[in-house]
């Protein structure tokens, strides 16, 4: 049996560094302070996070029949992921995204969306998993209708499950009604839980998708992470650091999360690991070349 079956999004992602705010027009050609090519996607890096920290991992997407679709093929299985549900889509490209990078974490993201939009309910397998995690639900239209009824099978088998629904490009933040009710987890950032629950409080928005059936766990950055269940609030703490670059962290923290809940099933010991996987994962340029060992961040815990 797997540990963890991944359901979402794979790109290749090129973050560019030092680019001004609006880079000017007209043909002109700007020098930037870096660039770099890495595996992008919030389900694809928890994944290659989850293989890291050892669990027996699975992904389920679609990529392209082209250059960009092999490159992330050949990220996730060379951490040791299984690809092999993996779906190639003969006609549109594999999603490309460009991270423009700001000092201090900001960043601008474009993304083509290539064949995400086709991603649907008949290309998750029904493969035996003790947790299924999906993320980047709003890039996803297809796969978003049919998300609780996919969850619902996977939890009858008796997988636990998360969301990480990530930004909406759109605005509107509309979820599949009972959608949340199928949610062990829902691991959005601050924003997002804000956004997510129309509420201007974290308190509120941890109280509102709380009552909507679901464990909030909700990533802060600096601040740690918090969670609530059964009406108590569960905090842990981020380590120190001085980030290079924080893309994926984020979803770094997701598999930090889903790593020290599948060993032990305690709260409070996967919101520690999500922070350490969170916070070690910005220690260099892109999604996973910082994702740590369990070793490395169990040490970080100790």
């Amino acid at each position: 049996m797997l540990d963890l079956l991944v359901v979402g999004d794979a790109n290749p992602d090129v973050l560019v560094h030092g680019a001004p705010d609006v880079p000017p027009y007209g043909q002109a050609e700007t020098l930037v302070g870096g660039g770099v090519l890495a595996l992008g996607g919030s389900a694809a890096i928890a994944a290659h996070g989850a293989a890291r920290l050892g669990l027996a991992t699975a992904f389920a997407g679609l990529v392209g029949r082209d250059a960009a679709g092999d490159f992330v093929l050949d990220a996730l299985s060379g951490a040791g992921v299984n690809v092999s549900w993996v779906v190639r889509h003969d006609a549109l490209p594999t999603a490309l995204t460009v991270c423009l990078n700001r000092p201090g974490g900001d960043r601008a993201i474009l993304t083509a969306s290539g064949c995400l939009a086709e991603f649907g309910p008949e290309h998750v397998p029904d493969v035996a998993a003790r947790h299924v995690h999906a993320a980047s639900y709003f890039l996803q239209p297809r796969l978003a209708k049919a998300l609780p009824a996919v969850l619902r099978g996977h939890r009858a088998s008796g997988a636990t499950t998360s969301l990480d629904t990530n930004d909406d490009p759109s605005g509107r933040w509309e979820l599949a009604p009972g959608l949340l009710a199928e949610c062990t987890f829902l691991l959005p950032n601050e924003a997002e839980a804000l956004a997510l629950s129309d509420r201007d409080t974290l308190p509120d928005a941890l109280a509102a998708l709380a009552g909507a059936g679901c464990v909030p766990v909700v990533k802060r950055g600096g601040q740690g992470a918090d969670a609530l269940r059964d009406g108590k609030v569960v905090h842990a703490d981020a380590p120190r650091a001085d980030p290079v670059d924080t893309v994926g962290a984020g979803d770094s923290f997701d598999a930090g999360f889903l790593a020290g809940w599948l060993d032990r099933g305690d709260l409070a010991h996967a919101l520690a690991l999500g922070a350490v996987c969170g916070a070690l994962s910005t220690r260099a340029v892109g999604g996973t070349a910082g994702q740590p060992t369990l070793a490395e961040a169990l040490a970080q815990i100790a």
